[in-house]
């Protein structure tokens, strides 16, 4: 992969509009495409991708634009994940995380917080990662003077050996009261681990970190004033928002294996010597296969898109977030994450019948669709996201927020 951002990026204006977006994300996409399965191959730290979504602008998406943010919201930043996954599941799944945690200021922080740290993030195109796991024990936070000192380990942190910044959270000693901070990823006693070694999403450097006695100024503790937690129930659209987020790289990839998958069977793939047919594309099971699985994929898109846009409501409106209205819309991501978890891995997998024997070659990667869709839909257990859904048709219940819900 070039190192070099395209020229125009460099003398054009930004782009000004969701279309726009979606293109430069489509210009990103291509040019990850052009290595894709031998970069996942050799699994090297993607520093270099990270710095083409910084030059292509992708990073400061949800910026405002009063600071050189590109101004767009939720609806568009689903998309361009989506575009990007297409080509890459790891880099698709980087950026997701990025807008989640940069976005994290905002969904539990003070508004003096959260203006300084978007304004800081398009100042300096930071790159977010986090360090937080809620299956590993607590990280525990303590008090020193006017700083917060965060120690423990974490089993994942995803993207953060690539980032600017790391967004911790942690339990003050002697509370219940959990808090989240933002703080450079090269700080002393942040230590990531080179750890990650999973069959799939391998450029994602989700392995372990250790935080041993990390150091942040209480004034950094997102949504205290006055050392008190300021609580609203937006501070629980957390995990909806970020489960869009895996619905949206499972969908870029799985559109991404189909897409690969049909100019393989267009070039290469050879028709069944007892069927009749001269060119593969012309074997009924294969048009068959190709439209019913096409049907599956745009229907859980229309499905995902609804349910950002219902959920963008929620964003544009964050003091008039309900508990009624944030759980009807964590049910209805719930069903999403469920379609697209079914579909996304019946696309990958089903590819190799409509390619064939030879399409299982390494050198044409067509195997990291499904292994990037199988390893990360192993976050959480979908059947829980159905329960969620079949326990609200049949009794009225709402989901209650938790780290998964």
């Amino acid at each position: 992969m070039s190192t070099a951002a395209p020229t125009q990026w460099k003398t054009l204006p930004s782009p000004d509009s969701p279309a726009a977006w979606i293109e430069r994300a489509a210009e990103v996409a291509a040019i990850l495409a052009t290595d894709a399965a031998a970069r996942d191959r050799a699994g090297a730290t993607p520093y270099t991708e990270i710095q083409l979504l910084k030059d292509s602008g992708l990073v400061t998406l949800l910026g405002p634009a009063a600071h050189g943010g590109g101004g767009q919201d939720w609806t568009t930043a689903y998309r361009v994940i989506r575009e990007v996954a297409k080509a890459d599941g790891s880099i698709g799944q980087l950026l997701g995380y990025h807008y989640l945690w940069n976005w994290a200021a905002r969904l539990v922080g003070t508004r003096e917080q959260w203006e300084h740290v978007e304004a800081e993030a398009v100042r300096q195109t930071w790159f977010f990662g986090g360090a937080v796991n809620p299956r590993d024990s607590d990280v525990v936070v303590t008090e020193d003077g006017d700083d917060l000192v965060f120690t423990g380990a974490k089993t994942f942190s995803t993207g953060s050996k690539v980032s600017d910044v790391t967004v911790l959270e942690g339990v003050l000693e002697g509370t219940d009261q959990h808090i989240f901070a933002i703080v450079p990823s090269d700080s002393e006693g942040l230590v990531f681990h080179d750890d990650w070694d999973n069959i799939g999403q391998r450029l994602t450097e989700s392995g372990g970190v250790t935080i041993d006695g990390v150091r942040a100024p209480w004034a950094s503790a997102a949504g205290y004033v006055d050392k008190e937690f300021r609580p609203r129930v937006y501070n629980t659209l957390n995990v909806p928002t970020i489960q869009l987020v895996f619905i949206s790289f499972y969908l870029g990839i799985a559109a991404g294996a189909l897409e690969t998958a049909a100019a393989y069977t267009r070039t290469k793939a050879r028709s069944w010597l007892h069927g009749g047919y001269d060119q593969a594309v012309d074997e009924p099971y294969v048009i068959d296969t190709y439209g019913d699985l096409t049907a599956k994929l745009w229907a859980v898109e229309a499905l995902a898109d609804a349910v950002a846009a219902e959920g963008q409501k929620l964003h544009d409106a964050p003091d008039e977030v309900t508990e009624q209205a944030r759980g009807e819309f964590e049910v209805r991501v719930a069903a999403a994450k469920a379609r697209a978890t079914d579909v996304a891995l019946e696309v990958t997998s089903r590819i190799f019948e409509v390619t064939g024997a030879r399409a299982t070659a390494s050198a044409e990667g067509l195997d990291r669709f499904w292994r990037n869709v199988r390893t990360h839909t192993l976050h959480d257990p979908v059947a829980y996201k159905r329960r969620e859904v079949g326990r609200h048709v049949l009794t009225g219940e709402l989901p209650e927020p938790t780290w998964y819900s």
